[in-house]
């Protein structure tokens, strides 16, 4: 009946669980939002079988930001509140979080568009369909964004490589 919908829930489930928790914050808000988006496709899947990625992709951003909207504008948990790592004093652990910080001080749009440019490595126009912007928006989104993460990251990458000394 839904050809294909199988392969691609079972190609691309790990891929779209990555995105959406990077866009919620929350491992259990992640497997929500994709169980949602999931549910919606196969409900459309004739009309979006030939392009499933991007409806995918678009449809995790929306809902996300639905989310935002009705919270007043914030994610509903703080990124990593529910995944700790084990204390293990590796600098990994630490670069870790400190950019799930610095992507969490990030407004949603911006978060957004540097998680699907850089994170998923989507070109600028696939991202500029997802975020339902133009691709100069985009490029100013993920400009701002990175000069955010990186003020908020340069002290943590000096303690790192001090480390190494």
């Amino acid at each position: 009946m839904r050809d294909g919908f199988d392969d691609f829930v079972r190609s691309r489930s790990t891929g779209l669980l990555r995105i959406a928790y990077l866009l919620t914050g929350d491992r259990h808000s992640a497997e929500d939002l994709v169980q949602e988006v999931l549910e919606q496709m196969y409900v459309k899947w004739r009309r979006i079988h030939s392009m499933p990625e991007a409806y995918a992709r678009r449809a995790l951003v929306n809902r996300a930001a639905n989310r935002w909207r009705r919270r007043g504008r914030r994610p509903e948990a703080p990124l990593g509140s529910h995944d700790v790592a084990a204390p293990d004093h590796s600098e990994h652990v630490v670069v870790r979080d400190a950019v799930l910080e610095a992507l969490r001080a990030l407004p949603s749009r911006q978060r957004a568009a540097v998680v699907l440019r850089y994170l998923e490595d989507l070109p600028v126009a696939e991202v500029a369909r997802a975020l339902d912007c133009s691709e100069g928006n985009v490029k100013s989104s993920v400009s701002r964004g990175l000069t955010r993460l990186r003020a908020a990251l340069v002290p943590v990458t000096t303690t790192a490589d001090r480390g190494r000394s």
